[in-house]
């Protein structure tokens, strides 16, 4: 027996330096296939963070009148927090909007020239409220309606901005559900793909297989140098694509970052290293070996 794995094992070894050409085209066919189902796994993340950062846009603001204390607004703020719709609420003093907005129009004479001629601060102090889904907005609204809160809210924005938090809402819908059909494609495109290429290597080594069958070599025997070499292949392919593809996340990582800030791609790779190792030699090996066994079936028939 372990004789046997022994010579299977060297014949494996010599088909795939024996097929220098084949066996490069095969790596290199399941490098890509590795390395798309690494960036597909990744994507995952990306993905939610752009999520993430559309739902992060969509707000309503309730402004308070402007002899309301902040003892109040902050009163009220518990209070809207404990609604189960309610996904998060910020307060936004007087102080804070009159600094947010000089920071953000700093750079336009005219607003700030405007600003001064205004005297003083302007601004209402406000809660911006987030809520879990689009749909709920409405029902926050309808909890500052209330007659209750008449004399403190000066007004509230979900009129306006409703039309915007549909979209929002809308699109990263739109946006989960085009990334897993998009992956669902792009997963079975490149399996088939690593079939095929294996299958073309294993008929370069048809007539080699008809010759075993011949002399009485049992299936396991002819199998088994396929399976090795899909194994050395598969291997090989999983570490180069690693390599290659902490590469092109650490140099695309600074670049990402500044169209999308506060998301370090290579960070994320570093943080899910191991899950990345293992996936990827593990993809490379069972693509290779699979396409292996799937390939060779036909020449194993009686």
């Amino acid at each position: 027996m372990v004789i046997t794995l022994k010579r299977i094992f060297k014949s494996g070894w010599k088909n795939f330096v024996r097929d220098g050409g084949i066996a490069v085209a095969t790596c290199f066919i399941l490098i890509m296939t590795i390395f798309l189902i690494s960036t597909i796994f990744l994507l995952k993340d990306v993905s939610q963070f752009l999520i993430t950062t559309l739902k992060e846009k969509a707000d309503i603001s309730v402004y308070f009148k402007e002899e309301v204390g902040e003892e109040e607004i902050l009163v009220v703020k518990e209070k809207i927090s404990k609604i189960p719709e309610v996904k998060e609420v910020i307060y936004v003093s007087r102080e804070t909007a009159l600094g947010e907005f000089i920071k953000r129009h700093k750079d336009d004479p005219v607003l700030m020239e405007s600003l001064l001629e205004v005297g003083g601060n302007p601004f209402l102090a406000s809660l911006s409220i987030q809520a879990w889904e689009a749909s709920q907005y409405s029902a926050i609204t309808g909890f500052f309606e209330n007659p209750d809160f008449n004399n403190l809210v000066e007004k509230i924005d979900y009129y306006q901005r409703k039309p915007a938090i549909e979209t929002i809402f809308s699109l990263s819908i739109l946006f989960n559900k085009a990334g897993i059909i998009l992956s669902i494609i792009l997963i079975i495109t490149a399996i088939l793909v690593t079939f095929n290429t294996v299958r073309l290597a294993i008929l370069n080594s048809s007539e080699e297989i008809k010759i075993q069958r011949l002399v009485g070599a049992s299936n396991g025997f002819i199998r088994g140098p396929f399976l090795v070499q899909g194994l050395i292949s598969g291997l090989i392919s999983g570490l180069i694509s690693l390599a290659i593809f902490s590469l092109v996340c650490w140099f695309l990582s600074p670049k990402i970052e500044f169209f999308f800030a506060g998301f370090k791609i290579f960070d994320l790779f570093i943080k899910n290293f191991w899950i990345m190792v293992l996936l990827q030699i593990f993809a490379g090996i069972f693509l290779a070996t699979t396409s292996s066994v799937i390939a060779i079936r036909k020449y194993l028939k009686v």
